[in-house]
């Protein structure tokens, strides 16, 4: 197995605790890598390289437009190293290669647009009504920045954090999932060939009541970017709030899938499909709830088990597989208590509901695309956060009623609405408590595009020109333009 140090002011570094973290390929049920098990003395090192690179190093005498030109250097690296990268990031959480391989070029893009942002930052003057006086503001970095990733899309998540904070002229920690840390440090290990001054971008790996909890902690981290659970998105909200450090927060969703009779029906079941059982539903913004107007619940329901039934589970290196396996084993045990948690709360299970296994689902990790049946949005399974391949079918009659229930959830990531009637579409586009609303399709991203939710699903907003401000400090400066002492100094100008 290959060894995995830290990477800390651009080098490979081994942890001060001299221990390590095996990490395993969740296909096969093997170890494949280990990884180094951070520690406050490591958070430390790598924030303090962090600091003086973007204080005194090389990226905090460099210019906007050559911080851009080393950034657009970071995309070319990437998409000549594509291929690699999506093998060991398929390997390490069991997502689709062919999915992967989308995902990276996407990544590239990624750090192209924000290379393209660094030198549009700006300030403005103000006409203030002060007499002789010359106002204008700053756009400033905001600090180092602790960038905290989850295990499903870890280089994804690491690039639209680290890119608009490098775009802001910071300097990042990126402390990814023990459970998926090594395409991040296989990234990081690329940068020097980009030209990234060291320092600027760090991985410290580990447990996150370890090394995650030393990073929100330290006292230099001037903002915190995470990607997770609610509940661990709400304690580290509680710990910043005692330092008053910056947080952006992109947390779970319970979104609903909502389909109109008006619909395009063999269009939305597709949706309905990928929305759910893609990446096995370990998405953030799985479509867990499909709500279904009561005149076509039947036939709906139909198409959607005969498309739900040719799902094929397997290698998630094999083209010819549609959905892999559960990334982790304690997500796994989750997944199948939440299923167990709906049948005794009175949902009818119409397909799978159980472990999944046959002829090559290796690894014991593999969960049976599962539907139910019969759920009231009061139920467990319509109210929590599964994070895996189960739906729950809600039905509903008519736009009131349908709004009610999208809403009546604590989380507001996403939602679709499937229907022919733009007025329809624009309604519940208003109406919807969501950050993104997908209207005829669903899975739909873009960089260009904010992404973020409201109520539990988050805080700020990532990806989009937006999300620079979320690395920026706005400074006010005044310059007094008048000559000679005012006749009452204890008077202001």
């Amino acid at each position: 197995m290959k060894k995995y140090g830290l990477y800390i002011d651009g080098r490979e570094v081994d942890p001060q605790g001299g221990e390590w973290l095996e990490t395993v390929d969740p296909y096969r049920g093997e170890a494949w890598a280990s990884i180094a098990r951070g520690g406050a003395e490591d958070v430390d090192r790598a924030v303090a390289a962090a600091r003086l690179a973007m204080t005194k190093g090389a990226w905090a005498t460099m210019s906007a437009t050559k911080r851009g030109k080393v950034m657009r250097s970071i995309g070319d690296v990437v998409a000549k190293n594509a291929v690699r990268l999506a093998e060991i990031e398929a390997r390490d959480n069991g997502k689709l290669l062919a999915e992967m391989h989308g995902q990276l070029a996407a990544i590239s893009e990624c750090w192209y647009y924000y290379a393209g942002l660094a030198d549009k930052i700006q300030g403005s003057s103000v006409p203030v009504e002060k007499p002789d006086t010359f106002a204008f503001t700053t756009r400033e970095p905001i600090g180092v920045v602790a960038a905290l990733t989850a295990w499903n899309s870890p280089l994804w998540f690491a690039t639209v954090k680290a890119a608009p904070a490098m775009a802001a002229g910071c300097s990042v920690v990126v402390k990814p999932s023990e459970f998926a840390s090594v395409s991040t440090l296989e990234f990081a290990a690329l940068l020097k060939e980009a030209g990234v001054p060291d320092g600027v971008f760090n991985v410290v790996t580990g447990l996150g009541h370890e090394a995650g909890a030393a990073l929100v902690e330290h006292r230099d981290i001037a903002k915190i970017t995470f990607t997770g659970s609610d509940v661990t998105g709400t304690r580290i909200y509680e710990t910043a709030a005692r330092t008053l450090k910056r947080v952006s927060l992109e947390l779970g969703g319970k979104s609903p899938n909502i389909v109109f009779a008006d619909a395009d029906l063999d269009l939305a079941a597709a949706g309905v499909v990928s929305g759910i059982f893609g990446a096995a539903g370990q998405m953030c913004s799985a479509g867990s709830r499909l709500l279904i107007e009561k005149s076509i619940k039947e036939e709906f329901t139909q198409k959607l088990l005969q498309m739900a039934k040719n799902i094929r589970l397997g290698d998630p290196m094999d083209p010819a597989t549609n959905v892999g396996p559960i990334a982790t084993p304690p997500q796994f045990q989750k997944v199948l208590h939440y299923i167990a948690v709906a049948k005794e709360d009175g949902a009818r299970c119409i397909l799978g509901g159980k472990p999944a296994v046959g002829p090559g689902l290796i690894g014991g990790q593999f969960v049976e695309p599962t539907i139910f049946d019969g759920v009231t949005n009061g139920m467990r399974i319509a109210q929590e956060e599964v994070f895996g391949p189960v739906l729950s079918i809600i039905e509903f009659d008519g736009e009131e009623q349908a709004v009610e229930i999208a809403n009546d959830v604590d989380f507001g990531l996403v939602a679709a609405v499937w229907t022919k009637s733009i007025g329809r579409a624009l309604r519940m586009s208003k109406s919807l408590e969501v950050g993104t609303v997908w209207i005829n399709t669903y899975r739909t991203y873009s960089y260009m595009m904010p992404f973020g939710g409201m109520k539990r699903s988050g805080i700020g907003r990532e990806q989009g020109i937006e999300s620079v401000n979320e690395y920026l400090e706005t400074k006010s400066v005044f310059i007094s333009t008048a000559e000679g002492a005012p006749a009452n100094a204890f008077v202001q100008r």
